[in-house]
């Protein structure tokens, strides 16, 4: 976590707990100082939110010599939950900012079972992928606030303002001796024109509404818990299963957190509605759900600390966007996503995204409207329609393992137990997806 102390007068010192300290500029500097990095017309990219995908979108304009500049509303930056799965696509992007393969954590055999640990399918390795790319495994888990910060350290100081809310914005055309581009106002009042506005503001985005309308979000009828623990011995290395009974889902991966120190992530997720109550004592509660599990889930609830190590989420979807762009606004992540994280695709799509999205328009002079739009419409071929199967994969596969009725749910598990059905799913509908995304990265394959 980083605390910044907001009144110092140009600069201040960023102090993330039990880790290192870095210097930034003090955000109370404006937007117009002199000495703030150059702000380029041509090169302007301004950045509404200050989460994994807009530090990821910074970092891959900054790459290619553009002005990045980047507003969040909170007095820091900081990636909210517990653990997260990261795949190949994403490491090989954080590999490209900057980030050594250390900092990955292990790589993850993924395996569905039962409750009870009978194996349903192994998700199998794609060896041409691993080679090209040189990345061992698929999946990785790791803690948010970790690698959100070793993302953060890449940042150069004087690009992140925090306490910076972004509260609408307007497109201006040259007229005499004013700019064009588009106008960003901010909720102090103030205003700063950049050559395009990244809308990376969440799930419930103000620059997204103000684009495309009301998000029209609705509950999906799950909740997740969200929990990490350290170390535990016995359970084999890079194992991670992913487990059901008629109603609930329990799963565990390994990961690493601060200062690369082994633990585990694992959720419980289960049917819930809009408005239900939260229990009283969340232990008690979850160990009842997996009081009958197969080891290790019981052992890994056992060694977590609930006060500090477990998030609960409701799980708010909207219907897909077909359109991410707006004349000079884009948008990455949940600000245009369906929003699910129920597979663990957020954080990780969102940081794809804003790689994308620079690349879409690299070497494009951001003041040229045709330009702007051609490179926008390009992002858009390449990541619309794959965010939104894969969420909506996501949307299905939820509903089908949580929301189905006792005797229909006997039946599925009947088939999924017996039959190849999921992994034909999950190969068909996930992995033969992905891995042909990620060989189209052709830019960040070592071979």
């Amino acid at each position: 976590m980083y605390y910044i102390n907001k009144q110092a007068p140009s600069k201040t010192l960023i102090y993330r707990s039990h880790i290192q300290s870095l210097l930034v500029y003090s955000l109370s500097v404006p937007a117009s100082s002199n000495m703030s990095p150059p702000w380029r017309p041509g090169k302007r990219v301004a950045i509404a939110g200050g989460g994994p995908g807009a530090i990821s979108t910074g970092l891959a304009f900054l790459q290619r010599g553009y002005d990045v500049r980047i507003f969040e509303k909170q007095r820091t930056c900081q990636a909210t939950g517990g653990a997260v799965l990261l795949s190949i696509p994403v490491l090989a992007i954080l590999r490209a900012y900057g980030l050594t393969s250390d900092n990955f954590g292990s790589y993850t055999r993924t395996t569905f079972a039962n409750k009870w640990g009978k194996e349903r399918v192994q998700l199998p390795f794609n060896a041409e992928v691993e080679r090209r790319m040189g990345i061992q495994g698929w999946q990785y888990g790791v803690l948010r606030s970790t690698i959100f910060a070793k993302m953060l350290e890449l940042v150069p100081e004087g690009v992140i303002y925090t306490g910076h809310e972004v509260t609408g914005y307007e497109e201006k055309r040259a007229s005499g001796e004013e700019d064009s581009g588009v106008q960003i106002r901010f909720k102090n009042g103030s205003t700063m024109m950049a050559d395009i506005l990244v809308a990376a503001d969440g799930i419930r985005s103000t620059v997204s509404r103000q684009a495309f309308g009301e998000p029209g979000l609705f509950h999906t009828g799950i909740r997740v818990w969200l929990a990490w623990c350290d170390q535990i011995p016995g359970i084999p290395a890079h194992h991670g299963v992913i487990s059901h009974d008629w109603q609930y889902q329990a799963s565990f991966f390994p990961m690493m957190r601060e200062g690369r120190r082994p633990g585990f992530e694992w959720w419980v997720v289960e049917p819930s509605y809009e408005g239900k109550p939260a229990p009283a004592d969340p232990r008690a509660h979850l160990t009842a759900i997996l009081q009958n599990w197969a080891q290790p889930m019981p052992r890994l609830l056992e060694a977590t600390e609930f006060n500090s190590q477990v998030y609960r989420w409701e799980v708010y979807n909207r219907p897909s966007l077909q359109k991410w762009s707006a004349g000079r606004v884009v948008g990455v992540g949940d600000a245009v996503h369906p929003v699910s994280p129920y597979a663990a695709y957020g954080m990780g799509m969102a940081i794809e995204d804003g790689y994308y999205l620079a690349r879409a328009l690299d070497g494009v002079d951001l003041c040229d409207p045709r330009a702007v739009a051609a490179g926008f419409e390009l992002y858009e071929q390449q990541r619309v329609h794959y965010a939104n199967h894969h969420m909506e994969f996501a949307r299905f596969s939820g509903s089908m393992f949580h929301r189905l009725p006792w005797p229909l749910a006997k039946v599925r598990d009947l088939i999924f137990d017996h039959t190849p059905v999921l992994g034909m799913l999950l190969k068909k509908d996930y992995l033969q997806r992905a891995e042909e995304e990620t060989m189209n990265l052709r830019e960040l394959q070592v071979v």
